[in-house]
């Protein structure tokens, strides 16, 4: 191939260099344990307030590191549910559906939506006091991320949090993110700074490659730990997906 710039240092081509999708309303995410629907006032606020505003719900120090919540009233949460739901598309929110009892437990969202760049976020993440430390929530990550790569076509996948929202480093770890560093004062939020820990997830990590007929990657080892035979008969897992990825 040739290049107007034959002796400077260059990244390798991209072949593809078709854009990504954009996150559509007319997708709903099917998984075992949840369901990943398009936000919708009239469908999901009244679960949603149910699941998030409970006191317990309401402490949650998440909030903290959100620019919005916890809620005052149901109808200031059903205003921002609707601000959510019918914005730009950017973020772009789910709502987390249990199966099968159907009903709302937390959100989380698509946003940095770069379909020219082929990268997109995984943030805004609100997750009840039910879904969270649970096969459900990270089967809703897994939903999106594989969304985010095999249905969407992007190569990048990214995550950010304040450093010093200890369990959102963590979630980003176990899930497979490599840390990509520190932006410093990077956004003020609540009226502090907030300085910013980088993690992603690019597309040759998530699949992996065959090797000896062995399955690799990011996706395979999701696969692996959401297997039925991977816990016991109260639901604890028999293995962390830190060590079914170190096994994989």
């Amino acid at each position: 191939m040739t290049t107007l710039f034959p002796t400077t240092p260059l990244g390798p081509a991209v072949a593809d260099l078709s854009p990504a999708l954009a996150p559509s309303k007319q997708t709903r995410l099917q998984g075992k344990y949840v369901a990943l629907e398009p936000l919708d006032t009239e469908k999901h606020a009244a679960s949603l307030y149910r699941a998030l505003s409970e006191e317990e719900a309401s402490a949650w120090p998440g909030w903290a590191y959100l620019a919005a919540g916890p809620f005052a009233s149901e109808a200031e949460f059903t205003q921002q549910i609707r601000a959510y739901s019918e914005g730009s598309g950017d973020p772009f929110f789910y709502a987390v559906i249990t199966t099968p009892a159907g009903s709302a437990v937390g959100w989380i969202s698509l946003l940095n939506v770069e379909t020219a760049h082929k990268s997109v976020e995984v943030g805004h993440v609100a997750f009840s006091p039910v879904l969270q430390r649970t096969v459900e929530s990270t089967e809703a990550f897994f939903l999106l991320i594989r969304h985010a790569f095999e249905a969407l076509g992007n190569r990048r996948v990214e995550w950010k949090c304040d450093t010093l929202n200890a369990p959102s480093r963590r979630a980003a770890e176990r899930l497979g993110m490599k840390p990509e560093g520190v932006f410093r004062k990077h956004r003020i939020l609540r009226g502090r700074s907030r300085d910013t820990a980088w993690f992603s997830i690019v597309d040759d990590e998530w699949s992996g490659e065959a090797e000896d007929g062995k399955r690799q990657g990011l996706k395979a080892s999701f696969e692996e730990w959401l297997r039925d035979d991977n816990f016991d008969e109260n639901g604890r897992q028999k293995r962390s997906l830190e060590q079914v990825r170190a096994d994989i």
